[in-house]
C-alpha cells in the first residue's frame, strides 16, 4: 500500500502530494500525522496523510518513518474540507490542513499529561503494614490515606493531603506495599455553572425549534436564519435543538462571536448537558486547548463551544452548527487561509447533511435576503420571552448640551438617569467603542498628532500606562511633553476611550465600583471569566466596555445602558458602516431590561435625525433592511454586487507600488477579455491605489479595489481572478486576495 502526504511545508514549491510506502509493520490509515524522510538529504518532516493507494507510477518510494499519533488527527470529511479550501481561499493545502490541529501538535511540542498513581497492592494485611510503619509517620499517614480511598490515588492528590510525601510514597513502593500505575488525564478549563431551568417555550420558540429538528432528520443541508429580537430567548431554541440533536444521534458545534461570551456560554450549556461539552478558544493554555481537542477526536465530548476556529472540531457525527451574532465581522479570519466561518460551516453542513442555524437580531444584510429570497428558511422570534417589553430609548442631542455648556463625558440626560438607577441598587452598562484614555494625541499649535513609527495611525493614549500606543502593532511611546513638530508646550489628549469614561464614572459617582472591560483589561488567563462573574454577583454597579459587552451578556439587574457616542463607526470610510453601526446599537441597547426590571438606554449622539440612528432607537429592523437595501441598490453595493481586494504589502514602497500597478493594468486586460463586449459593464470598478491606512507595522500597503455587478457572468470574473492571483502572488513580498473584504483599510 501507498500513502499521499502532504509534508507540513508552507511553500508553493511542495504544496501537493508526495507518494510514500506504507511498511507492512505500519498501521497507516488515512488522516494519520507521520514523520517522512523528504529531499534529498532525506530529512524527517512531518506530514499527513490525505490518502491511500494500493499502485505507485514511480519505481524508487520511500518509507513512511513513523506514525506521531495512535489514532488519525484528521478526519476524511475534514481533509476534503481542506481540499475545497484550497480552492475558495487560495491558500496552500498544508494552511488549510493546520487549521484542523492544535496548533502544538506540529514539531510536537505538546504531549499527553501522565500523572503517576498508585494502590494498595493486592494480599497485603493492611494492619500488619500499619504497625511496621509505626517508626515512620509520614509513610504511615500515606498508607493509610491510600487504604481509606480504596482506589488508585494520585501523587498530587496525595501530596494535597499529606504535604511533601512524595519520598514517603516511593519508599512504599520499594517496599511492596503499594503498586505504581501512570494515568493520562485531561487538563480541562474551569468552567463557569449557570443554572438555567428548563422552561415551557413560547409558540414562536417551539415552530423554530421544531424546524430546526425537521432539517436534522431530513438531512437536507438546510441553513435556517433565526431571527429574533433581543432578549427573545434565541439561547433557549439553540439548548432544545442541540438536545434534539443529540437524540438523533448525532454532535453539534456553538460559535460564539468573541471570547468573552463563551464562559456565559459555557455555563449555561455545561449546566443543561455537563460533561458532553469541549471548549476550544483561543484562551485556553496549550495543554487545555490539546486536551479538549482531543476528548473531541476520541468522542468523549459531543458538543463544541468556541470562537472562529471552533467550527474546524473534528466531530465524527456532526449534524447541528450553531453561529450565534451571526453578523459579526469576527467570524473573518485575518489571516491566511482568510475563511470565513460561516462559509465553513455551511460547506460541513451539506457534507453531513445536518443543520446550519444562524441566529442574530441583526442580520447581515445578506443573510436576511437570501432567507426572503428562499435561499435560507427564515424563523423568526419577533417578541421578548414572558411579554416583556424592549428597553425604552431616550435620544440626546449632544450639540444641544454643548450649546447648554455642558462638554462633559456624560449628557445631563445620561448622568440623571445613571444617577436613578445607582440609587436604586440596579447595574447600568455604558458603551464606547473605543479603548484607551484619548484616541489621538495633537499640538494645538501648529497640529501635529503623534503617529506610530510603523504604521500610519496615530497612537492612542493610554492613562494606566502613562504612555500612546500603537493599536495595530502594538508599539509604544511616551506622551511627549512638548510637540515633537513646533517644540511648544501645547500638547493636549483628544478624543474618548473606556479609560476616560471609567474616570468620569468616578469623578460624578466616587463610592460606585466600576469594572471595565476592553482588550486592556482582559489579556490574562481568564479575566473574562472573573470580571463577568464578579458583574453577575453585583460586586460592581457599572460595566464600561468596548463591543465586547454590546452582545450576548444577559445581567437580570442591568436596567440602564448609556451609549457615549453613537457616531463612532457611523461615517466610517466603508460601505457596511450604516449597517454595523444598527447592528452595534440594537445589540448594545439590548442588554437592559431582560428580566423583571424594565430597561433603559440613553443614546448620545451628534446625529439625532439620522435614519441609522432612529431605526436602532425603535429597534425596528425591518425598516432598517428596507432603507438600506434601497441605498445599497441606488449605488450598486453588495448584494447586488461583489468586491474584492487585492493587497500588496512591501517594507519598500516602491516595490508594493510598481507591483500593485502593474498587476492591476495585467488583470484589467484579463477581465475584460473574459467579460467580452456582452459583459464590459459587468466590471463596475478597478482601481488601483495606496491603501487607506498606507502602512502598518513597518510594511508600505497598495491594493487593487475590484467591483463586480452580480450577473451569470460572475463566476467565470471571480476564476479569472483566482487563476491571475494564483499565478502572480509573489510579486511582493506579501500579497492577498480577499473576496468580499471585511474590513475596507
Amino acid at each position: 500500500m501507498y500513502a499521499e502526504v502532504i509534508v507540513d511545508i508552507a511553500h508553493t514549491a511542495v504544496d501537493r502530494r508526495f507518494t510514500y510506502r506504507i511498511p507492512e509493520d505500519l498501521p497507516v490509515s488515512v488522516g494519520h500525522h507521520v514523520l517522512v524522510p523528504f529531499g534529498q538529504g532525506n530529512h524527517t518532516k512531518e506530514g499527513f496523510v490525505v490518502a491511500l493507494k494500493e499502485t505507485s507510477d514511480y519505481p524508487e518510494i520511500k518509507d513512511i518513518a513513523k506514525i506521531l499519533e495512535r489514532y488519525p488527527v484528521l478526519l476524511p470529511e475534514q481533509i476534503a474540507l481542506a481540499d475545497w479550501m484550497k480552492d475558495s481561499y487560495h491558500c496552500l493545502f498544508v494552511d488549510a490542513l493546520r487549521l484542523m490541529i492544535p496548533a502544538q501538535m506540529r514539531g510536537m511540542r505538546i504531549k499527553e499529561k501522565k500523572v503517576r498513581t498508585v494502590a494498595l497492592s493486592p494480599d497485603v494485611d493492611p494492619e500488619a503494614i500499619r504497625e511496621s510503619l509505626k517508626n515512620a509517620p509520614v509513610q504511615r499517614s500515606v498508607f493509610n490515606l491510600v487504604a481509606k480511598i480504596g482506589a488508585e490515588a494520585s501523587i498530587p492528590d496525595i501530596n494535597a493531603f499529606c504535604p511533601g510525601s512524595t519520598p514517603a510514597v516511593d519508599a512504599l513502593i520499594r517496599k511492596g506495599y503499594l503498586i505504581e500505575q501512570t494515568e493520562t488525564v485531561f487538563r480541562r478549563p474551569e468552567k463557569l455553572r449557570l443554572h438555567t431551568p428548563e422552561y415551557t417555550l413560547t409558540h414562536a420558540q417551539s415552530e423554530a425549534a421544531n424546524q430546526i429538528r425537521s432539517s436534522m432528520e431530513n438531512g437536507s443541508g438546510d441553513v435556517l436564519l433565526l431571527h429574533g429580537v433581543t432578549g427573545s430567548g434565541k439561547t433557549e431554541v439553540y439548548l432544545k435543538a442541540i438536545a434534539d440533536c443529540l437524540t438523533l444521534g448525532k454532535q453539534a458545534i456553538v460559535l460564539v462571536p468573541e471570547i468573552s461570551l463563551t464562559p456565559q456560554t459555557v455555563g449555561r450549556f455545561t449546566d443543561r448537558f455537563g460533561d458532553r461539552i469541549a471548549v476550544l478558544h483561543s484562551r485556553l493554555s496549550a495543554g487545555e486547548r490539546f486536551d479538549e481537542w482531543r476528548r473531541i477526536r476520541l468522542g468523549l465530548a459531543d458538543i463544541v463551544i468556541g470562537a472562529r476556529s471552533a467550527v474546524f472540531a473534528p466531530l465524527e457525527r456532526l449534524g447541528l452548527i450553531i453561529i450565534d451574532e451571526e453578523h459579526e465581522s469576527s467570524y473573518q479570519s485575518e489571516s491566511q487561509p482568510r475563511y470565513l466561518a460561516g462559509e465553513i460551516a455551511a460547506k460541513r453542513i451539506r457534507t453531513v447533511n445536518g443543520a446550519l442555524v444562524l441566529g442574530s437580531a441583526t442580520p447581515s444584510l445578506m443573510s436576511y435576503t437570501r432567507a426572503l429570497s428562499g435561499k435560507y428558511k427564515l424563523l423568526e422570534l419577533p417578541e421578548r420571552v414572558a411579554g416583556r417589553p424592549l428597553p425604552t430609548v431616550e435620544i440626546v442631542n449632544m450639540r444641544d448640551e454643548l450649546l447648554m455648556g455642558n462638554n462633559s463625558i456624560f449628557s445631563d440626560k445620561l448622568a440623571e438617569r445613571l444617577s436613578e438607577c445607582l440609587a436604586a441598587d440596579q447595574q447600568a452598562m455604558l458603551f464606547i467603542n473605543r479603548r484607551g484614555y484619548a484616541t489621538f494625541v495633537s499640538c494645538r499649535s501648529c497640529g501635529y498628532v503623534l503617529k506610530c513609527d510603523n504604521c500610519d495611525i496615530s497612537m492612542t493614549y493610554h492613562k494606566t500606562e502613562s504612555r500612546t500606543r500603537c493599536h495595530y502593532c502594538g508599539a509604544v511611546k511616551p506622551l511627549p511633553k512638548e510637540c515633537p513638530n513646533c517644540k511648544k508646550q501645547f500638547i493636549k489628549q483628544f478624543g474618548i476611550g473606556t479609560e476616560q469614561v471609567e474616570e468620569a464614572v468616578h469623578r460624578i459617582f466616587p463610592s460606585v465600583k466600576t469594572l471595565r472591560m476592553d482588550t486592556d483589561t482582559m489579556r490574562d488567563k481568564g479575566s473574562y471569566e472573573k470580571l463577568l462573574s464578579a458583574f453577575h454577583r453585583r460586586e460592581a454597579q457599572v460595566l464600561i466596555g468596548t463591543q465586547m459587552i454590546a452582545k450576548g451578556h444577559d445581567f437580570p439587574n442591568v436596567t440602564l445602558v448609556g451609549v457615549v457616542a453613537a457616531d463612532t463607526t457611523l461615517n466610517l470610510p466603508d460601505y457596511r458602516a450604516p449597517e454595523r453601526t444598527f447592528q452595534l446599537l440594537t445589540q448594545v441597547a439590548g442588554r437592559a431590561g431582560r428580566d423583571n426590571l424594565p430597561g433603559r438606554v440613553v443614546l448620545q449622539t451628534y446625529e439625532p435625525n439620522h435614519p441609522i440612528i432612529r431605526f436602532a432607537k425603535d429597534q425596528d429592523y425591518k425598516s432598517f433592511y428596507h432603507y438600506e437595501i434601497m441605498e445599497r441598490k441606488k449605488l450598486l453595493y453588495p448584494p447586488f454586487s461583489l468586491f474584492l481586494r487585492i493587497v500588496f504589502a512591501d517594507r519598500d514602497e516602491q516595490t508594493a507600488a510598481h507591483a500593485c500597478l502593474d498587476y492591476a493594468k495585467a488583470l484589467e486586460s484579463e477581465l475584460r477579455t473574459v467579460l467580452s463586449e456582452e459583459g464590459k459593464q459587468d466590471l463596475l470598478l478597478l482601481v488601483a491605489a495606496e491603501a487607506p491606512i498606507a502602512r502598518i507595522s513597518g510594511y508600505t500597503r497598495y491594493q487593487i479595489l475590484i467591483k463586480l455587478l452580480r450577473t451569470k457572468r460572475l463566476k467565470e470574473a471571480l476564476r479569472t481572478v483566482s487563476d491571475f492571483h494564483d499565478s502572480h502572488r509573489s510579486v511582493c513580498s506579501e500579497t492577498q486576495l480577499e473576496i468580499n473584504p471585511q474590513e475596507m483599510f
